[in-house]
C-alpha cells in the first residue's frame, strides 16, 4: 500500500503557485522514525517507510510518500493512514504557500496558519 501527496494548485479556496517546505531535520527524522515504529507495533504489517521533501516544490510535484507492506490489505491501509495522519500532526515540517494573488503564508504541519506569536525570533 502506498500514499502519495502531491502539491495542489489550491488550498482553502485560494489558488496556490508553489510551496516551500522547511524542517528541522534531526527532530523531523527522529519523530518520523517514532511514528513508523508505532505503526509497526499497532498494525499487523511487515514494514513501513515515509519520505517528505523539503525545499521549493512546484504544482504537481511529489511532496510526501508513505509505503507499507503487509500480508493483508486492511492492516496496510490502516497503517498507511495512521502514518500520514501522524506525520501531518507531529513532524516539524512547515509549509510556505505562495498564492496566485502574490501573497504567501506559513502553515504548521497540521495545515493551520502560523501566527506572529508562533515565530521564533
Amino acid at each position: 500500500m502506498t500514499f502519495e501527496g502531491w502539491v495542489r494548485d489550491h488550498n482553502e479556496g485560494r489558488a496556490v503557485l508553489r510551496l516551500a517546505y522547511q524542517a528541522y531535520a534531526p527532530l523531523a527524522t527522529s519523530e518520523g522514525e517514532r511514528i513508523l515504529a508505532e505503526a509497526r507495533e499497532k498494525f499487523a504489517i511487515l514494514d513501513a517507510c515515509c519520505a517528505h521533501r523539503v525545499g521549493t516544490l512546484e504544482i504537481g510535484e511529489l511532496a510526501v510518500w508513505v509505503g507499507v507492506s503487509a500480508a493483508h490489505r486492511d492492516a496496510a491501509f490502516s497503517a498507511c493512514r495512521y502514518i500520514i495522519d501522524e506525520v501531518k500532526q507531529r513532524v516539524p515540517i512547515w509549509k510556505n504557500e505562495h498564492y496566485a494573488d502574490g501573497e504567501s503564508g506559513w502553515l504548521h504541519p497540521d495545515n493551520t496558519p502560523v501566527s506572529p506569536s508562533d515565530r521564533l525570533v
